[in-house]
């Protein structure tokens, strides 16, 4: 029961001491001084042009050709997506893993469920084609269109 007598001391015990408020203060002060001060100096001292090459997207120097804008393919859209959904799927197994000893069976059992969620949705992403790129997914939108 350690963990819960620093619990009933950590509530019990009041607010911190002022030292150690003031010190948050005089670093946070100090940092804020700091930081404006050289954005201040790199202001004074920069170079500034106007004018030219200066209101494009991309201050590379080189002058653009076509559009800023490009059109992404969505696969790369639904790669991100999918890198999402699964990396926050892998933060609850990670967390899962480092607390197996304390959840016992029902956090085995929880997390057996999620998993088993995840394997569905996956098997429905594959059965739909939500993983297929290039010309394999492109022949089975064309046989869906033509109804074979």
């Amino acid at each position: 029961m350690p963990l819960a007598n620093a619990a009933t001391t950590a509530a019990t015990s009041g607010p911190p001491p002022t030292s150690d408020l003031l010190s948050l203060v005089v670093y946070a002060g100090l940092a804020v001084v700091m930081i404006s001060a050289l954005m201040c100096i790199s202001w004074l001292l920069g170079h500034k042009s106007r004018g030219g090459l200066k209101e494009d997207p991309y201050e590379s120097g080189v002058a653009p050709t076509g559009q800023a804008r490009l059109r992404e393919p969505v696969p790369f859209y639904l790669v991100a997506i999918f890198f999402i959904v699964f990396d926050v799927e892998a933060i609850f197994i990670v967390s899962w893993a480092v607390a197996w000893d304390r959840l016992g069976w029902a956090g085995y059992l929880q997390i057996t469920f999620f998993i088993i969620i995840l394997l569905f949705g996956l098997i429905y992403l594959w059965k739909m084609g939500g993983l297929d790129w290039g010309p394999r997914a492109w022949y089975r939108q064309r046989d869906k269109r033509k109804g074979a």
